[in-house]
């Protein structure tokens, strides 16, 4: 009898199983947002066992676009992804793998709901919304403020001039430098350089013209961005290898940094957190002093593909997630990173964690200034061409501003066509 028991249960388990729809679930292989995501996905399993979400974060390789690039072309798309970027949702929108959000039911009451009417029209491709925004993050700079003090600044620089100013008094050669001007040679370090710079000094204009689809950035803005760049390498109050952690160990006094910094400073540099002061990104000398400073924003969000053979069952998920304030107010307290909606100073669940997180709060209020990569198709190549013809001679002085800024125009615009 016992054995028959046995045996019972496990073919209900197998028929259970059988009558279960799995959705494939890929996030971001980041610690924060991954403790975050298995929360989400194990009440969704409790809430409904009919569903089986196979959940992981996205499979390691030299970065997420590729490993998802290589997932569909070997047939192993996940049905929903996070961590996707507009221009990687232009690009995966061209060939055809995502499912038009908009075109679904309840699309509508979901955008109302989780207020994110405006950001959502930014992240449109074709007047197409493929992507549910995830969060939003300014990328600001980071000052250390005794460093500050010790060359005779209250406060922080904020024009190239004070920069220049302050780097006459703090630097110390091949010892300590006064900011990190680049941020790397891959080809996403443009956004945490060049193109940050160029949003702030232009008020968030951007460096492609997507209707004309011509690269636009060898105008004044950009001109005075490259110099500045070319400024700190040529007096060398920047350098190219700055060591780990330059920020925290001192060796810099500021450098541009996203939210996800603070966890890192809170448990590795617990001591520093109370010396960073949080500023916009510095602008030319003749920008105005009562105009907000635009910055570039790090947003991702989330697609469906349309692989998936669960359309119905995975976009009730993922409704689901974003339709429940509690759930940005886990994201926001987990991964400090601003969710994408419009009430995040206003809506008071969000309340306790702006008051008590300082760090963040600053970041929450530029959000409406923060501007998302342009959508074009070519993202990754367009930003090779930026490090190959403007960056790196400007670095290493091989070519002069104007030069510079009209090799990389020249080569951009001829993969744009």
């Amino acid at each position: 009898m016992k054995k028959l028991t046995v045996v019972f249960i496990a073919l209900l388990l197998t028929v259970f199983a059988f009558s279960q729809t799995k959705l494939v679930f890929w996030t971001a292989p980041n610690p924060q947002q991954e403790m975050f995501w298995k929360e989400v996905v194990a009440e969704y399993e409790t809430l409904h066992p009919e569903i089986d979400i196979e959940w992981s974060t996205i499979p390691a390789a030299g970065s997420s676009e590729e490993a998802i690039l290589t997932a569909i072309a070997s047939g192993r798309a996940p049905d929903i992804s996070t961590n996707i970027f507009s221009g990687f949702a232009a690009q995966l929108a061209d060939i055809g793998q995502l499912v038009a959000l908009n075109e679904l039911e309840g699309f509508d009451e979901l955008v109302e709901t989780r207020k994110m009417g405006s950001i959502i029209e930014g992240w449109k491709i074709n007047g197409n919304a493929y992507v549910i925004p995830i969060y939003s993050n300014p990328v600001l700079m980071w000052w250390r403020d005794s460093l500050l003090k010790e060359a005779g600044f209250d406060n922080p620089p904020r024009t190239y001039s004070e920069i220049y100013e302050f780097s006459k008094n703090f630097v110390v050669p091949m010892e300590r430098y006064s900011i990190q001007v680049i941020a790397g040679r891959n080809w996403w370090d443009r956004w945490f350089d060049f193109i940050t710079y160029y949003y702030a000094g232009g008020q968030g204009k951007s460096y492609i013209d997507t209707e004309r689809m011509k690269a636009t950035f060898n105008d004044e803005v950009g001109q005075e961005v490259a110099q500045f760049i070319k400024t700190m390498f040529d007096n060398q109050w920047t350098a190219v290898d700055l060591g780990s952690d330059p920020f925290y160990n001192g060796a810099i006094a500021g450098t541009l940094m996203g939210p996800w910094s603070i966890a890192y400073a809170e448990n590795q540099y617990p001591d520093v957190v109370d010396d960073i002061v949080i500023t916009p990104p510095p602008v030319p000398d003749n920008y105005p002093s009562d105009q907000p400073i635009y910055t570039f924003a790090d947003a991702k969000g989330l697609v469906i593909f349309n692989t998936t053979k669960n359309l119905e069952e995975a976009w009730e998920f993922v409704k689901w997630v974003f339709s429940r304030e509690d759930f940005d107010s886990k994201w926001l307290e987990y991964t400090k990173m601003p969710p994408a909606r419009e009430d995040l100073l206003s809506n008071e669940v969000f309340a306790d964690f702006w008051e008590t997180n300082p760090l963040a709060a600053e970041y929450a209020k530029y959000v409406p200034y923060a501007v998302p990569p342009a959508p074009i198709t070519t993202t990754v190549d367009v930003q090779d061409i930026m490090t190959v013809e403007l960056i790196e001679p400007l670095m290493h002085g091989t070519k002069d501003v104007q030069k510079a800024l009209d090799d990389a125009i020249k080569a951009i615009n001829r993969i744009l066509w």
